[in-house]
């Protein structure tokens, strides 16, 4: 009895159990279709075209690429705006004379267009970039519109392609592999980043609006490297960044000057100027050197001490008197103050072609020796290994981001800063920096830094600098009351806003982990590639050296 009801039930099951796969297979099915036709396989494209009345590109063709659900082509038209294209690119030039660029990832900005070459010719390294683009309007692609750009135009002589494409498998130059060194000045009408009104950190000596000079272009040049794009500065998204850290300059008035120019920069995402205060109430003055401003809102600081060779300037007795001397086997005094950064930024350079550190006549000293003559670039050498055996014994890597800034450029003519050398008449960048070259103290710091354990970032500024003869504040470093004489110019530091917001533009975009950016480089990939910060800058050029600097600071 009991088998015979065991067996009538196995039907019922059985029904039950294919009518489940079936139902499942049909689900399946279904939902396989939908899946394909939400997914096509081919990339499709969209065509646009820029037509503006104010563009006199002719035709301006982009083409996006994307693995979408989008296809269509349609005209662009409407009213000027300019878009800001987010991403990493590689320009190309081909033989019909059609510049093409490749552009993958996200939307960036990307104004390096045609343009005309300033001074009406030469080389044509500096474009005047101005532009209008029409508001695009279409069904599924929306290109945000930046304000800052939006009464721009462009000067252009020649036809453009832009690429953009989401597609991993099309090899590009990503940023991370840029030569930044490799570029060009452009004229940017978005720029500066600040204004000197609406920074109160700029002190005189680089305040030249605010000491008669008129001129305004030098502080709209932008740094357009050939192969990528360095990020617009981000005051907010900085400040988030070095949330409750410690950022600390270290070295001569030139690191003031960067320095400086850091703090005004940030100081675009300050609501209320009290939150921000110098710790010890200073001022910032030439007299003194050393400061430490905190940001109440994001708890951190952005500090500056001054050391002009980073190892311990002394005095030992020669003979019957004491003499000045620079200890080249002990490091600054000031180490205490460095000690627990999270980031450091050094320098040195200014002040080793003073005449004293350049003759090296019983000046360097070592131990209790003080050498009768020792020549400036070996004693370069020892002071900066001095400086890298500290940073190994006392810099935890882990926890704190290592810059080294290298040599920037003067540009004095027809003499020194104390023989009549001048750059008052410069109101545009120069053309070439082949008189210039990479200096020796450059590659100096560079064979140190290799052989070091703690990873240290080298931020190579020399070369984008060499062209900015433009930049410096000449007979503007001071008020017109106060000017001792014209004929001694300040052909060495910056004016601000200037060249040092660039400077802090490619620190950030290179800054790492602790920046919030990539990790930082390790020891053999810094110098397998030669790269700092993740930017490949191994094109050293021309070996020279630089004379000429000024001293004060």
């Amino acid at each position: 009895m009991e088998k015979q009801r065991s067996f009538s039930l196995k039907p019922t099951r059985l029904l039950v159990f294919s009518f489940t796969i079936t139902s499942s297979v049909v689900f399946f099915t279904f939902f396989t279709i939908w899946v394909i036709k939400s997914t096509p396989s081919v990339r499709q494209e969209t065509h646009f075209q820029f037509n503006g009345s104010s563009l006199s590109l002719g035709l301006r063709s982009v083409t996006v690429q994307a693995l979408s659900t989008f296809s269509g082509n349609f005209s662009a038209t409407g009213e000027k705006k300019s878009f800001l294209i987010d991403a990493h690119y590689r320009r190309l030039e081909n033989g019909s004379g059609l510049a093409s660029i490749s552009v993958f990832g996200g939307l960036q900005r990307k104004e390096d267009g045609p343009g005309v070459p300033v001074d009406g010719g030469g080389k044509g390294d500096f474009l005047r970039m101005q532009e209008s683009v029409p508001e695009i309007s279409s069904e599924k692609i929306e290109l945000p519109s930046s304000k800052r750009s939006a009464d721009k135009r462009i000067r252009a002589t020649s036809s453009e392609k832009i690429e953009v494409s989401n597609s991993k498998k099309v090899e590009q130059r990503r940023v991370k592999d840029c030569d930044l060194t490799n570029g060009r000045w452009v004229y940017d009408e978005s720029y500066p980043l600040y204004i000197n009104g609406s920074c109160p950190f700029i002190d005189e000596g680089f305040n030249c609006k605010g000491n008669g000079r008129m001129d305004k272009n030098y502080m709209k040049w932008r740094w357009q490297p050939q192969d990528c794009e360095i990020p617009r500065f981000n005051a907010t998204k900085m400040l988030e960044l070095i949330r409750g850290k410690r950022l600390v300059f270290v070295g001569d008035s030139i690191n003031r000057n960067q320095w400086e120019s850091m703090l005004c920069m940030l100081m675009g995402a300050i609501r209320d100027p009290k939150r921000v205060y110098e710790t010890h109430g200073r001022r910032i003055t030439k007299e003194k050197g050393n400061y430490s401003f905190k940001f109440v809102d994001y708890k951190c600081t952005v500090e500056y001490y001054v050391t002009h060779f980073l190892v311990h300037e002394s005095k030992a007795r020669l003979g019957q008197k004491r003499v000045q001397t620079l200890r080249i086997d002990s490091i600054d005094r000031g180490t205490s103050r460095w000690r627990g950064a999270d980031i450091l930024v050094f320098n040195t350079a200014h002040w080793w072609s003073h005449y004293k550190t350049k003759a090296g006549i019983n000046y360097y000293q070592e131990g209790n020796q003080v050498h009768p003559r020792l020549d400036v670039s070996t004693a370069f050498r020892r002071a900066l290994m001095t400086w890298a055996s500290w940073v190994d014994r006392h810099v935890n890597p882990r926890k704190t981001q290592v810059f080294f800034r290298s040599s920037s450029p003067s540009h004095f003519r027809g003499g020194q800063w104390n023989s009549g050398g001048h750059c008052l008449e410069a109101t545009q960048p120069l053309n070439e920096t082949s008189s210039i070259g990479y200096t020796e103290k450059n590659i100096i710091a560079e064979q140190v830094i290799k052989r070091m354990k703690t990873p240290v970032t080298f931020l190579n500024i020399t070369n984008l600098s060499g062209y900015r003869i433009d930049g410096h504040p000449s007979i503007y470093g001071g008020k017109s009351g106060k000017r001792s004489s014209s004929s001694i110019q300040d052909c060495s530091h910056w004016c601000l806003p200037g060249v040092p917001d660039t400077w802090n533009e490619i620190c950030v975009a290179n800054g790492g982990a602790l920046m919030g950016g990539m990790q930082p480089p390790q020891r053999g990939d810094f110098w397998r590639k030669r790269t700092f910060g993740g930017f490949l800058l191994g094109q050293v050029g021309s070996r020279g050296s630089w004379r000429g600097e000024r001293r004060h600071g």
